[in-house]
């Protein structure tokens, strides 16, 4: 393969269903030979899973805090682990990354998307993923899902609205992103979301390769 590697984000909301399609993106990279590793936001580094900490379990933080903290980590994820990465032609495979702030920050907590964009500039630059899946769930559907699964962290116990706010912010930055950001309906069972992402990548293959 080329010399130049590869950057894949997935997004997507509580339910959505991320660990499944992790798997599928893990088993497809291994099957085309490229070596990758596999990462998270908010977190990824030492320093950012220690902010992820403060994120998830603060008993509350005003929504710029919030904001501050989440690029924070991911400062320290780009600068020391995605960066590094790629320039050692190692793909790149994050659960979660920038496309998260505009949703949840921005349409969720009705911060100024201009803010966020400036944070975008600032930190992320240039390392903009090369392809992102988004994973496009109802939000009652997602909740109902995480419901079932261990102890609720601090934005899982936000509201119905805040989730629906969610999921517009994905669509706008979606919108926005129609190259890169593809969307799949995860509504739907295991079997066709597995699908759904296993044609996204065969479709990008070739652009991903070379």
């Amino acid at each position: 393969m080329n010399s130049t590697a590869r950057f894949i984000t997935l997004e997507g909301s509580e339910g959505a269903g991320k660990t499944t399609a992790l798997k599928v993106i893990h088993d497809t990279l291994n099957d085309w030979g490229v070596s990758f590793i596999q990462t998270r936001e908010p977190g990824g580094e030492k320093n950012a899973e220690a902010i992820r900490d403060l994120l998830l379990y603060s008993d509350h933080l005003d929504a710029k805090t919030e904001l501050l903290l989440m690029f924070a980590a991911r400062n320290e994820h780009v600068v020391k682990v995605i960066r590094p990465m790629l320039e050692k032609n190692i793909w790149v495979v994050s659960d979660r990354f920038v496309d998260a702030s505009f949703a949840y920050q921005g349409l969720g907590r009705g911060l100024q998307w201009e803010t966020i964009q400036y944070f975008e500039s600032l930190v992320v630059g240039e390392t903009q993923p090369d392809l992102t899946l988004y994973l496009d769930v109802d939000p009652e559907t997602g909740l109902a899902r995480a419901a079932s699964r261990s102890e609720k962290d601090r934005i899982e116990k936000e509201s119905l609205t805040f989730f629906n706010n969610i999921r517009a912010g994905y669509l706008k930055r979606m919108s926005e992103n129609a190259n890169r950001m593809k969307k799949i309906d995860a509504n739907q069972s295991i079997e066709s979301v597995t699908k759904q992402i296993q044609q996204v990548l065969n479709d990008q293959q070739k652009a991903l390769l070379t």
